[in-house]
């Protein structure tokens, strides 16, 4: 058996987990699937960033029906990043990528260290426009670095909405419609370039991740505490960050 077959398994179970944490999964399933066997640039990358849109926007659609998104932070935030992503794949051709793989995996222990701690800013929770001006300054900053080193960014997003005073639970859901928008400038770049799908598989794991999204952003939303949602957040952030330095800082 072609052991690209297990990904459907393991991408629902990937799906389950980062849905609840309002993240859209690209950082594993880009190397489990280039790990399984599949061409790096022109399958790898395109299916896992539809894997990508699919998690976050169908956990987004769940968040949203339980008002749990912040619209005022999310559809600045979403659309700048959707602007400036093009401009960090731009940039990306001459700048060295080392290093600012290796800023953002130290920024992203550091937020997961903070998340766990349960430290935030004494000045509370954000005005209305202190959320459309975070929207607009973070999403412009953070889609760029995206764009720089091929992320989503909702590794850098939860915590910053965290730290800006959104509650766990109102962080995550509200990173899961801003991964939405940048998730499909993302998908749309790679599949109008050199994607090569394989048909059978890109279906399957579509269907998985569908499935284990729509289970976990249910979980979230019904169960989870936000301090659960805190908590399973920030280790799975340190693993992120782990994963940033070993594959694309040592590795490359």
């Amino acid at each position: 058996m072609n052991p690209i077959y297990w990904s459907p398994v393991i991408f629902f179970f990937i799906a389950f987990v980062f849905s609840m944490l309002g993240m859209g999964g690209s950082q594993l399933y880009i190397p489990i699937l280039f790990w399984l066997g599949m061409d790096f640039k022109a399958q790898a990358i395109p299916l896992g960033m539809l894997l990508n849109l699919v998690n976050s926007s169908s956990a987004a659609f769940v968040y949203a029906k339980k008002k749990l998104i912040d619209w005022r932070v999310a559809l600045p935030f979403g659309l700048t990043m959707v602007v400036f992503a093009p401009l960090g794949t731009w940039a990306n051709i001459s700048l060295p990528t080392k290093p600012v793989i290796l800023i953002f995996a130290v920024f992203t222990a550091l937020a997961a260290l903070l998340m766990l701690s349960g430290w935030k800013p004494k000045t509370g929770r954000l005005s209305g426009k202190g959320r459309l001006v975070l929207g607009f300054a973070a999403g412009s900053a953070l889609g760029f670095f995206a764009g720089l080193i091929g992320r989503g960014g909702g590794s850098f997003v939860v915590p910053l909405l965290y730290i800006a005073g959104l509650m766990p639970k109102a962080a995550a859901a509200t990173s899961a419609m801003v991964i939405t928008f940048s998730g499909t400038s993302s998908f749309l770049s790679h599949i109008l370039t050199a994607a090569r799908p394989e048909w059978v598989v890109w279906i399957l794991c579509v269907i998985s991740v569908f499935l284990g999204s729509q289970l976990g952003s249910r979980v979230m939303a019904a169960k989870l505490k936000s301090k659960s949602v805190k908590v399973v957040f920030g280790f799975v952030l340190l693993g992120v960050a782990a994963l940033l330095i070993i594959k694309d800082v040592i590795l490359r």
